[in-house]
């Protein structure tokens, strides 16, 4: 299984369902990055699943024990595995126990025998995701998706747009920081120290906008001045503008609530980031495939976990796959419990079999949580967008990778061309923009999650009073009621907004 990156539509690396050469620069000799915690084994076995394409880490387990189960009981339960686990390659996320490093040949059928034992409630495998008043800003007139979702009333309505709020972006990352640092990386030939420009996110306001975690394997990264968090891919931008672009600034793109503060998570991997391991840190020569990209479940249920702990009120997890995972349900549930909504992208796989996507297919099960379907300019389901009885809720999303750029969701990202995998680059670069149009659910969720932010600005702080507001408000599509391509419909910002007596 692989959770992909919800996105349809630009061309570059990640070319999946997010269908989106830096030069060595002159003068001073650049600050060598270093690595800040992770762990060695772990990213070792990560290099081998990429490099074997394999839709889990190998060697690695999510277990939770059933409530009451002491370290006795629990230990006893994990003799199954006949493998050795001490501290070294044991670590707790919440009430999940991550196994890593376990000489296991197959870790669905170890998680499965480890899964019948009486004193285990689950056991599944790591499995890797993949990453789903009119302004004046001049790129507002490409932003089909504001008019559509009554946005310029809602502006009318609370122009504070979020208030402050905090707003997590469980993704690729956003790149928080300027200067220019240096890596180790392959030339084509050996080895060799690469100065790799960066620059903060373009058409953000980055005093609200927090550093940021990496919590995936390939990163990570600490100078003399800070963690290093960058989005080598673009998803994570693109989904942190719809949320938050800067608005009315004469510049770039609108966002839907631009006052927010946003959290970046990093839990994904593009090509850069695993190429920048494996040149700088594993001393490996050679270059990544251009299809290098993933979010493992540990570092996804990390990530949501992180943003509840640390003040985020709403979340946005544009990613998800087709297996199972009952540990991202705990986590959803954590989150919830903390005080934080939860947007999750519905999937893009409604023309290549329609497969259930995790976590958005628990979304039903919490109320707090929603999975979003997308809707194309003419209020159509796009055709991608997964249809199922765990569709709550549409927004904007466009129309796929093979429509009018018109149809597409426009938002500031990272220079696409400075992202090329190697060999068509040597070396990327982070400090350039562009405007980059993309579809999807991940696309859609965005919407909803900064709804959200402005509903928790106006007092409806809880979030399965959130979610009851954006069903109630919604405008229905398709048959009569709630349906499983659209949900409850598509959100409606100014009727959720005036509807709930933020303006009279």
């Amino acid at each position: 299984m692989a959770q992909v990156l919800r996105g349809l539509g630009a061309a570059g690396a990640m070319a999946a369902l997010w269908m989106i050469v830096g030069q060595p620069l002159g003068g001073q000799t650049p600050e060598i990055v270093e690595l800040a915690g992770g762990n060695p084994a772990h990213a070792e076995a990560l290099l081998r699943a990429v490099s074997e394409g394999l839709p889990y880490v190998p060697g690695e387990l999510l277990v939770r024990f059933k409530d009451g189960v002491g370290a006795r009981e629990s230990g006893s339960a994990l003799r199954v595995l006949r493998a050795p686990i001490d501290a070294d390659n044991t670590e707790w996320i919440g009430e999940v126990l991550h196994l890593r490093g376990l000489d296991i040949e197959d870790p669905v059928h170890a998680a499965e025998n480890l899964a019948r034992q009486p004193e285990v409630l689950y056991a599944q495998p790591n499995y890797i995701n993949k990453v789903d008043a009119l302004p004046n800003d001049p790129g507002y007139n490409q932003q089909w998706n504001m008019p559509l979702i009554n946005m310029p009333q809602a502006w009318d309505i609370n122009r504070s747009a979020g208030g402050g709020v905090i707003v997590a972006v469980v993704d690729t990352g956003l790149t928080t920081r300027d200067g220019t640092f240096g890596f180790r990386l392959y030339n084509g030939s050996t080895l060799a120290v690469s100065a790799i420009p960066f620059a903060k996110a373009g058409d953000l306001d980055h005093t609200r906008v927090q550093v940021g975690v990496d919590l995936q394997q390939f990163g990570r990264w600490q100078t003399s001045e800070g963690p290093l968090i960058f989005d080598a891919v673009g998803h994570g931008t693109h989904v942190a503008g719809t949320i938050a672009q800067q608005t009315n600034n004469s510049a770039g793109f609108a966002g839907v609530a631009n006052g927010v503060t946003i959290m970046p998570i990093k839990v994904c991997y593009g090509s850069w980031d695993f190429q920048m391991y494996l040149n700088h840190v594993a001393g490996i020569a050679g270059f990544a495939a251009a299809t290098v990209g993933g979010c493992p479940t540990a570092s996804v249920i990390e990530g949501i976990r992180y943003a509840a702990d640390n003040g985020a009120k709403a979340i946005n997890v544009s990613i998800g796959g087709a297996a199972a995972q009952p540990a991202a349900l705990d986590a959803l549930n954590y989150a919830v419990s903390r005080g934080a909504f939860v947007a999750i992208s519905a999937g893009n796989e409604a023309r290549a079999g329609n497969a259930a996507s995790y976590p958005a297919f628990y979304a039903k099960e919490v109320d707090g949580v929603m999975a979003v379907a997308a809707v194309t300019p003419s209020r159509e389901r796009a055709g991608y967008s997964n249809t199922g009885s765990y569709v709550e809720i549409a927004a904007p999303g466009g129309a796929g990778s093979s429509a009018a750029s018109a149809e597409q969701v426009w938002q500031t990202a990272p220079n696409q061309a400075d992202l090329l995998p190697a060999p068509f680059r040597l070396a990327p670069a982070f400090n350039r923009s562009q405007n980059l149009g993309a579809s999807g659910t991940s696309m859609a969720a965005p919407h909803v999650t900064a709804l959200a932010a402005l509903l928790y600005s106006q007092g409806i702080t809880k979030p399965a009073a959130i979610e009851a507001a954006i069903k109630r408000f919604a405008q229905d599509l398709g048959p009569p009621g709630r349906d499983d391509d659209f949900g409850a419909g598509l959100i409606d910002a100014r009727a959720t907004l005036r509807g709930l007596g933020a303006a009279r």
